[in-house]
């Protein structure tokens, strides 16, 4: 299984809904919360190509997007193909 790096914010809907999802299909996940510390912020929007929005979730060093990718993903049955 793929180490799944997910970065959050605080009072986020689609953060709350992609961890949802990635319990329901029994998948471990790493949360990292960007207003935690100084620079995480940076680090993820470097990570993500200039994306701001949160949640950005990666599969190892696959930038998977957000919710809205990830939901996409589980709906046409790839997700699981992406975690192997």
């Amino acid at each position: 299984m793929k180490n799944i790096i997910m970065y959050t914010g605080p009072m986020c809907n689609f953060c709350d809904a992609a961890k949802r999802l990635f319990s329901r299909n029994n998948i471990k996940y790493q949360e990292i919360d960007i207003s935690t510390k100084d620079g995480l912020i940076d680090e993820m929007i470097k990570k993500a190509n200039g994306k701001r929005t949160i949640p950005q979730i990666f599969f190892d060093n696959l930038h998977i997007g957000g919710y809205q990718e990830l939901r996409a993903l589980e709906k046409n049955g790839e997700l699981n193909n992406l975690l192997e």
